[in-house]
């Protein structure tokens, strides 16, 4: 169905010009629209992506990596960070696309309606003038032509009344008179009539010819600013149809992630994970204190079975909490690092400065010294013990032995698979190596084969030792595996044999307990074996510096010392220090390689000896030979 303004709208000027007003309004309006709208896009995107890095797992959460639900919850993160991406394109295409587009072509409909409705006054002003020169033109020949009717009968009047020759030249007069008026009336006439067929023929070209011209060019600009509307809409919408695929694909994406979750498989993922591989206790065998009562009585079996009595009870290995004590003084501590073979930290080479291993006492003669030694000696004997278990927890033995035996099965296949991994990266390197050497050799203007040589050899003794690792590895994995398979077949034959013996208190309990000997209740790996004797001299004595340990007070300097060699204390109690920096000395090395210094009266921690060279005051030197330990 077709229309035109021009002939249907002829005289709707005003009406136009208030329509088309609205247009471009509602042209401004929703281009306003679609920028609120993509700023909420933007906002709502990079609110979505704070939430998913808010919620990102952390560092410190990593174990929980292992397990369905946690990955699950990980993958809908990362969609959600997808999505946040799909909406941000979608807000960068609605601003730049689509936004922009209408900005500008909203300045071009407002210059383009503004030259049509000025055509269109300009039109309007010459019809206007043109009407008003017919009306002054008709309004004068009216006025003609009265005149001229009246100066008529004037004339006939006078003609009537000629008596006297006056009253003939009056007559004469009023009759030129009258013919005067009617010439002016046919002039006006003439006037009247041009200006009416001057205004026909305008009127006729401005309602047949300008506004139909003029009035079409408004309706296909309005056409053109609709459809630019229609087509700016249907940008918008194909526009976010587009991002509609990849949110599809991270809704399923999700969707998949929350069916991967599978409960029977994470309990299984805790028992791998947890699982120590030690057996459970044994039965709780009968302790006859009545055997004292068999006994002749004298002074020395009475001192005995005093003794005896206050022994305290033994507890089963998995609830026994030892002294914190007795576990530094068993264990060895960390050897330091040997010092570098020059100043810079890349030397490697052992220095003969390094310290020996120091070896480990007897534990009665530690015991002993630090119940008879001082109260000030004995803070540091503590000090030191307490600098033993911080290095002694920064890193553990080479086979992984002080872990439970499942763990460090798993610990050891974990090394074994990473081990392989780098032969395998080693073995691809030096292959590509040999096939370069052979094209060096087959074109030597390609390159030298000889500078391949060295590469070489370092990727075989790269090899040779990963191999030789692998060896040491696989070796105490063997250990580990048949040490769990023995611990399972005697858990096993345990099992059967309970069900199959029945002893009573007074029999084989009695006789078991006679042989037991105080070293034969140990945790599963050995890691764990009761001493009484030395505990409860320990024990006895132990509440007398306890409250002193607690509350040590800063320790005098004994002198002073310069570092050979930069060091990085990563351990628990050890302090960094750079080259040729001063320190002072609070604690003397006691044999095992570790210096005890100060910075600041602030800092303090252990330094290897081997890096300091000590200059100590000639009065502390009496002091720290009295406190060290024997």
């Amino acid at each position: 169905m077709s229309c035109n303004w021009g002939t249907e709208l002829w005289d709707q000027f005003d009406n136009l010009e208030k329509h088309t007003s609205c247009g471009i309004d509602f042209l401004e309006r929703y281009s306003k629209f679609l920028r609120e709208r993509a700023d909420i896009e933007l906002s709502y995107a990079k609110q979505i992506r704070s939430l998913s890095k808010k919620y990102h797992p952390k560092r410190s959460r990593e174990d929980e990596s292992r397990y369905s639900w946690c990955l699950a919850f990980a993958a809908t993160l990362r969609q959600l960070n997808e999505l946040s991406v799909q909406r941000e394109e979608f807000a960068e295409n609605l601003n730049t696309q689509i936004v922009c587009e209408l900005t500008r072509y909203t300045q071009e409909v407002k210059t383009e309606r503004k030259n049509h409705f000025q055509d269109g006054r300009r039109a309007q002003q010459h019809i206007e003038g043109s009407w008003k020169q017919l009306e002054s033109s008709k309004r004068r020949f009216e006025r003609d032509c009265k005149e001229a009717e009246r100066a008529q009968q004037v004339s006939d009047r006078i003609d009537l009344d000629n008596k006297t020759d006056g009253e003939k030249r009056c007559s004469l007069k009023a009759r030129q008179t009258a013919q005067q008026k009617k010439q002016a009336a046919e002039e006006s006439r003439k006037d009247y009539v041009t200006s009416l067929n001057q205004f026909n023929q305008d009127q006729h070209q401005h309602y047949h010819t300008l506004v139909p011209v003029i009035y079409q060019r408004i309706q296909d600009m309005e056409e053109r600013r609709i459809e630019r509307v229609c087509e700016a809409m249907r940008s918008s919408a194909e526009a976010e149809r587009k991002v509609l695929p990849a949110a599809g694909r991270s809704l399923e994406v999700m969707m998949e992630s929350a069916e991967g979750i599978h409960p029977r498989m994470d309990a299984r993922q805790v028992v791998e994970v947890y699982k120590s591989g030690f057996d459970p206790p044994g039965d709780v065998e009968l302790e006859d204190y009545s055997a004292s009562m068999r006994r002749s009585i004298s002074e020395s079996s009475y001192l005995d079975n005093r003794g005896e009595g206050q022994r305290p009870s033994r507890k089963l290995w998995p609830f026994i909490r030892k002294n914190k004590l007795l576990t530094l003084l068993s264990s060895p501590r960390q050897p330091p690092p040997p010092p570098p073979t020059s100043p810079s930290p890349g030397g490697v080479a052992s220095s003969p400065q390094s310290p020996p291993t120091a070896s480990r006492e007897p534990i009665t003669q530690r015991l002993n010294y630090l119940m008879t030694s001082g109260s000030r000696t004995r803070k540091q004997c503590l000090r030191s013990l307490k600098r033993g278990l911080s290095l002694k927890l920064g890193s553990g033995p080479a086979d992984c032995s002080h872990l439970p035996p499942e763990q460090r099965r798993k610990k050891l296949q974990s090394r074994m698979n990473n081990i392989n991994q780098e032969i395998q990266k080693e073995r691809e390197q030096r292959d590509a190596l040999l096939k370069m050497r052979e094209v060096y050799e087959r074109s030597p203007q390609m390159g030298d084969a000889g500078s391949l040589e060295p590469r070489l050899e370092e990727v075989k003794l790269s090899l040779q030792r990963l191999e030789e690792e692998l060896r040491k590895h696989q070796a105490w994995f063997s250990e580990a595996d048949s040490r769990l398979s023995e611990n399972g077949s005697r858990r096993q034959s345990g099992g059967c044999g309970s069900n199959s013996q029945v002893t009573t208190p007074g029999s084989s309990s009695l006789k078991q307990l006679d042989n037991r000997s105080p070293a034969s209740r140990e945790s599963p790996d050995g890691s764990y074996t009761e001493d009484n004797s030395a505990e409860l001299h320990f024990k006895s004595r132990s509440s007398e510096f306890d409250d002193d340990f607690d509350d040590e007070e800063p320790l005098p300097s004994i002198g002073t010392c310069k570092s050979l060699y930069p060091f990085q204390g990563q351990n628990e109690g050890t302090l960094s220090m750079v080259e040729a920096e001063l320190l002072s000395v609070v604690e003397e090395d006691k044999g095992d390689g570790w210096t005890r210094v100060r910075r600041n009266l602030e800092e303090e921690g252990y330094v290897p000896t081997s890096y300091i060279k000590v200059f100590l005051e000639s009065s502390a030197k009496g002091f720290v030979q009295s406190s060290r330990l024997v």
